[in-house]
């Protein structure tokens, strides 16, 4: 019993075959080895590459294949589906990729998509501050012209693919004494003298992600490496952040539903008192609430699909599907960690890591509470 799903046509579920066939090959397997290493090999981002899975979205004439962001969705629901929440393409090619596709000089396009669409090299973004979170304003790292370059001085903390990555947007204020209208963006080579990759930090989950500390001393980033024009910054982040919470809320529904199907799986076989836990009362009602609120939760987020393909999504809406979804997520899964017992919270069953990887959902992206300042903000302006 569930509302069939409208959004996917037979060439995006053949290639959600092909997406999940290569997870369960080239991942599957070695995820309990990345996450001792707490990073994924670059060699499988180039074999994602190979198989046209980063960045589709990029335009032929850079790479890409042009496709509609719906493939985007299914490599974000396969990989959230078995749990692979050390594999950082999402990141890279949701919201780095078109960052420079949409507002980069045609220079910038050329030299860095190509190789992100193959993997050779891998994007980061770095907003987060020891200082500064879900508050953007409040950046304190600088960057100030200096000739035909920027001089980069500050540090990041808690940035995905921070060890893999190639290229890093930072985000700096070019104009200290404003707030928003101070900041601009900008591409940095990870090997720029003066740029240094921090330490892979130690995290409760997503242990296979490797999220790092970023540190600029006098960085000199040449200023053709400027994203658009300066003190635009914030205007182009406001832009691009409704696809980034979608992706979050795509990827968060995706693990919940996953994580119900696996309890159903194990309550169905799990026997106590003589009997299968799923002849329980108790059971049969934990797994009809969880079943239901996904099934609405579902119908909001592809709605915001259909929204999106067509451009209308907009800020607010974005940020109700961020803050519901992740929260049902980690609502979700705690039932379903419940259902399982003492079995649940061992790392070899894939609902204790689901348990951990999904506590940061509610916090990236923006925060929750933002979130619902940003709702509010809009409801109560109507």
């Amino acid at each position: 019993m569930m509302i069939p799903r409208t959004l996917f046509s037979s060439d995006h579920e053949t290639f959600r075959d092909t997406v999940r066939k290569f997870l369960e090959n080239e991942a599957v397997p070695f995820n309990e080895e990345w996450e001792q290493q707490g990073v994924v090999p670059k060699d499988v981002w180039l074999k994602a590459g190979e198989q046209g899975f980063l960045c589709p979205m990029v335009s032929e004439e850079y790479g890409g294949i042009g496709a509609d962001f719906l493939y985007s969705v299914v490599i974000n629901e396969e990989i959230s589906k078995l749990g692979l929440t050390g594999i950082g393409w999402g990141l890279h090619t949701e919201i780095v990729a078109p960052y420079i596709e949409h507002n980069g000089s045609e220079v910038l396009k050329q030299k860095y998509l190509p190789k992100m669409v193959t993997g050779e090299m891998i994007g980061a973004i770095a907003m987060t501050e020891p200082g500064a979170g879900s508050d953007l304003q409040g950046v304190k790292t600088t960057a100030i012209k200096d000739g035909d370059h920027y001089v980069l001085n500050g540090s990041k903390t808690f940035i995905t693919n921070g060890q893999n990555a190639d290229i890093v947007i930072v985000v700096a204020k070019t104009d200290p004494t404003k707030g928003a209208k101070g900041i601009s963006l900008f591409v940095v080579e990870t090997d720029s003298e003066g740029f240094e990759k921090g330490k892979n930090l130690k995290k409760v989950g997503m242990k296979a992600q490797d999220t790092s500390e970023l540190f600029f001393q006098d960085v000199r980033v040449p200023a053709e490496n400027l994203l658009g024009e300066e003190g635009m910054g914030f205007i182009y982040l406001m832009k691009e952040l409704p696809q980034e919470r979608l992706g979050i809320s795509v990827g968060g529904l995706a693990m919940a539903e996953s994580a119900l199907a696996h309890t159903i799986e194990y309550v169905k076989e799990r026997k106590a008192f003589g009997k299968p836990i799923a002849g329980f009362q108790n059971t049969q009602f934990k797994i009809a609430e969880m079943h239901t609120k996904l099934e609405v939760a579902r119908a909001y987020v592809d709605r915001c699909l259909e929204l999106h393909l067509k451009k209308e999504l907009d800020i607010p809406t974005a940020a109700a599907g961020k803050y519901y979804i992740t929260d049902l997520q980690c609502e979700v899964i705690d039932e379903c960690l419940q259902l399982h017992g003492g079995y649940g919270y061992m790392w070899e069953y894939p609902i204790a890591r689901m348990f951990a990887d999904s506590r940061v959902q509610r916090i990236y992206g923006g925060t929750n509470e933002i979130m619902k300042g940003i709702i509010a903000k809009a409801v109560l302006a109507d």
